[in-house]
């Protein structure tokens, strides 16, 4: 995560410098939220006792966790490919012991501060019993995080070692939920083309007589999301873009296609996914460790372009042992099982992506509903980084973020107006959909729904 390490040095300079500012500055209450279990998405069932999953959320991020945790120790193998990965115990893994000793694979939200969910589990085993702190009963967790910070949220809520232990106890088989959930809860893809479009975690199953095969994936990629047809699942495109979309057109259509000014003409020239593929088939290490790699590298299909500098990709590949390796040619051979494996992972990468939201039409309202306006004015609160101000002039409102970041479309520079989109309902219009909502509590609510911001009147 090379450019974390620079956002954080530059955070901690600022610190230094700037410390009188920054105390005055409260964080946001951690200890305050509510945790929400095993909710959202679509709900996947498999059948699969081994293998147990549990999410938990932050709504008010919103930002989450995913456990996977299994009845006894397994096998497992991790590769590596992004540019700016963040993980935990991936060095034990890459000794390759032929012992197994994997209890449990967490993905989290949070960045770099959701790396303490990965131990978190660990403790949790520790003080449930199920393992003790002797040498050969020490619980072994692994994961990997996503950034989910910057501009796709209003504030600096993180999952924390209270949230992943709730995920953890709230384990249980043969569920997962696709789309915003979990550690996918407040993820994006195509950022690389300015995409934006939202994303979330994605799992898919098959089992092949008695050998099961499961993938997970939290997509979170600089690239997008591409379809067996080679189109583009999600995409908030740029004024032009051809109507059907494809993969292959934006990255013929480089740099233009990146630069905002490609029309569709082919002469014309921040972000991670963590996985996780499970087999319930006894495998070598080095069988398991090659699985890793051969479906990481098939990832590169469905996501493109995949592995750059700026995503932290992570697999983890897992054998739970279970069914011995079938003689002669009846089962499959290990790079059979990758290539089945790889097309699961792919199901699984489609299944992450969630329904978009709309564009928010522009409605044309009368003056006596124009005149109540008014009683929208005043400052509304997101968090200590985030606040909007709201002004009326001439009859129309004016929306103006006032606080260290700008608010999506919503500037520090200069207030920008916002149009009807309904009764307390208004827009911004531009490339990236954008509602504001005004309660009858009189707070807001940005982008009400699956990734809303919810912003308190001062």
């Amino acid at each position: 995560m090379r450019f974390l390490r620079i956002m954080l040095a530059s955070a901690i300079a600022m610190a230094v410098t700037a410390g009188p500012a920054i105390a005055d500055t409260a964080p946001d209450p951690q200890d305050k939220l509510a945790t929400v279990v095993n909710s959202g998405g679509k709900t996947m069932k498999f059948d699969w006792p081994m293998l147990k999953i549990g999410t938990a959320e932050y709504s008010e991020g919103p930002t989450g966790v995913t456990v996977f945790r299994f009845d006894h120790k397994v096998l497992a193998a991790v590769d590596v490919r992004g540019g700016g990965p963040g993980t935990v115990n991936t060095d034990w893994l890459r000794l390759s012991y032929d012992t197994p000793d994997l209890d449990a694979v967490v993905f989290s939200g949070g960045s770099w501060y959701g790396l303490e969910n990965v131990t978190a589990v660990g403790t949790a085993l520790k003080d449930d019993g199920v393992r003790t702190g002797m040498w050969d009963s020490i619980a072994l967790s692994v994961g990997a995080i996503i950034y989910d910070f910057g501009d796709r949220r209003l504030n600096e809520i993180y999952p924390d070692k209270r949230l992943a232990q709730a995920a953890f106890h709230a384990v249980e088989a043969g569920t997962f939920r696709n789309g915003a959930s979990g550690a996918g809860r407040m993820t994006r893809t195509g950022d690389f083309f300015k995409c934006k479009a939202h994303s979330g975690q994605g799992g898919a199953f098959r089992q092949i007589g008695d050998l099961k095969i499961a993938a997970f994936t939290v997509v979170n990629a600089l690239g997008v999301v591409t379809d067996r047809e080679g189109k583009v699942v999600a995409c908030n495109p740029e004024a032009g873009w051809p109507k059907n979309l494809r993969t292959a057109d934006l990255m013929a259509g480089l740099p233009g296609s990146r630069r905002g000014n490609w029309k569709g003409d082919l002469n014309a020239k921040r972000n991670t996914t963590v996985s996780l593929v499970v087999v319930n088939q006894k495998m070598p290490v080095a069988e398991l460790q090659r699985l890793a790699v051969q479906v990481h590298t098939s990832m590169a299909r469905g996501l493109q372009p995949f592995a750059t500098l700026a995503d932290g990709d992570v697999l983890y590949a897992v054998s739970t042992g279970e069914i011995d390796a079938p003689e002669g040619s009846a089962g499959l051979s290990s790079p059979e099982m990758g290539a089945v494996a790889s097309e699961v992972m792919w199901d699984a990468i489609l299944a992450s992506v969630p329904e978009q939201p709309k564009p928010v039409p522009v409605v044309t309202v009368g003056k006596d509903e124009m005149r109540g306006w008014g009683a929208h004015a005043g400052d509304y609160r997101f968090s200590s980084y985030v606040s909007i101000r709201i002004t009326e002039k001439g009859g129309k409102l004016f929306a103006h973020a006032t606080g260290e970041r700008d608010a999506f479309a919503i500037s520090r520079a200069t207030p920008v107006e916002l149009k009807s989109a309904g009764p307390a309902m208004f827009t911004i219009p531009g490339r990236y959909p954008l509602l504001l909502k005004f309660e009858r509590g009189g707070d807001l609510t940005v982008n009400p729904g699956s990734w809303q911001q919810s912003g308190k009147r001062q």
